[in-house]
């Protein structure tokens, strides 16, 4: 054999061994294998990608849900496939906007095969609930409405450390509530001129957590909280005498259809001392329902900015042709304000599949559950219907933009045309 036939098969054995090395290496088509510190999710050819949503669709509260059930579909739809595989929401499990409905249903959840991700819950409550069992078996939870600051950080108070109820996996692309409640002390204080408050609050971590916010703002402005109170279900003319007799000049109340909201603002002109008091709530109860109740005309809301029409989102759909999509598909403006935040939610996950999940050549796509909450932990500068988004390291990652609004006529009850007064940056309040 002659040296240049030598030549040649060294040269051959080389380049089928470095093609070896290459497909055991892999890149983004070919890999097989990888490792991750808490598991792996394996989707075959002809399967789909799992993700599912937890809100609450049911009874008095069912427009806070259904709400955000829609705007995670619609991202879906948008967003299209993930390396060749649809994805698959199954069936919404109903957070009962409780703790008891975020714990069966993140346990519903959390036992079926696959799942990587979920978007929710609705209420802080329930949420705070379901991480604890979301956490553990691995999976992403973002939320698109809990605002409590317990489930993150008291970014205002006390920066910098994790919450009593934050556990890794946790995100949410809604407004932390240390801002809401400061600013609603500053609109009271500063633009009303108030300077005394009750606080209403029903036990849950969301409301208590904002009326705690409220109240810590608003005495530092120099204003009083002079009475405080947890309501329940039913009857509320307890409660309304007894503020009545505090002589306070507002009421904080931000809390839900099914802890007494409608009863509180129904019953109020029926207690004497209460008729040149101001009432203001927040998104709990700034829905289309509670909106339709004749005597919530002259309530003011705090809730998120809704002026989000210029915004366009990572899939390139703006919000303002989402809205018009939405009441096309649906048949109605949005009856609750968070359907854009769990369509920014819904995207991020999206794009945090595709970008560590690694298809292999055998066709099969590998997820990391670990690489997945990395990839959402260190989001910055993604573009979001709501704004630029962005998480800190206990998974705050909203824009953090809160509006107040006044509602005036109840035959007006779309969110979207409630009359807008203020709009509060984080910057804002932390200047």
């Amino acid at each position: 054999m002659s040296r240049k036939s030598i030549r040649l098969r060294h040269l051959v054995a080389m380049m089928v061994a470095l093609a070896l090395v290459a497909a055991a290496c892999g890149d983004d088509e070919g890999d097989t294998e990888i490792e991750d510190a808490i598991g792996v999710v394996e989707i075959q050819p002809g399967e789909q990608i799992q993700i599912r949503a937890h809100q609450a669709i049911s009874d008095v509260v069912a427009d806070l849900g259904i709400d955000q059930v829609r705007g995670i579909e619609m991202a879906i739809e948008d967003f299209g496939e993930v390396h060749g595989f649809s994805v698959n929401l199954g069936t919404p499990e109903d957070d009962l906007c409780l703790s008891a409905g975020g714990q069966t249903g993140a346990q519903a959840i959390s036992a079926q095969d696959g799942v990587l991700a979920v978007i929710g819950t609705t209420c802080s409550g329930a949420g705070a609930a379901a991480l604890p069992v979301y956490s553990a078996a691995g999976l992403v939870m973002i939320s698109g409405s809990n605002t409590s600051p317990s489930l993150t950080s008291y970014v205002m108070t006390n920066p910098g450390t994790a919450a009593e109820n934050y556990l890794p996996g946790y995100y949410r692309t809604a407004h932390n509530d240390e801002f809401q409640g400061g600013a609603v002390a500053d609109f009271v204080f500063n633009e009303l001129g108030l300077t005394t408050a009750a606080a209403i609050h029903d036990g849950d971590p969301y409301t208590e957590g904002l009326t705690n916010a409220f109240t810590a703002a608003f005495e530092a402005l120099g204003g009083e909280v002079l009475y405080t109170a947890r309501t329940q279900a039913g009857d509320q003319t307890s409660i309304l005498t007894d503020i009545a007799a505090a002589g306070v000049e507002l009421v904080f109340f931000p809390i839900f259809p099914q802890t007494g909201g409608p009863e509180m603002i129904q019953q109020k002109d029926s207690i004497a001392g209460l008729e040149d008091i101001v009432w203001f709530s927040a998104d709990g109860l700034f829905v289309s329902d509670f909106l339709a109740l004749t005597e919530t005309e002259g309530v003011y809301f705090s809730g998120p900015d809704l002026d989000l029409g210029a915004n366009v989102s990572a899939t390139g759909v703006s919000y303002a042709d989402m809205l018009v999509r939405y009441e096309e598909k649906y048949g109605e403006s949005p009856p609750a304000a968070f359907h854009a935040h769990a369509y920014d939610a819904t995207v991020i996950v999206l794009t945090a599949i595709r970008e560590v999940g690694v298809l292999g050549s055998d066709g099969v796509l590998r997820v990391g559950r670990q690489a997945l909450r990395d990839y959402i932990g260190a989001l910055s500068g993604f573009a979001g219907l709501i704004g630029p988004l962005g998480c800190d390291e206990f998974g705050d990652c909203g824009s953090q933009a809160v509006q107040i609004a006044l509602h005036s006529d109840s035959s007006v009850t779309a969110i979207t045309e409630t009359p807008v007064l203020r709009k509060y940056t984080a910057e804002d309040l932390r200047g």
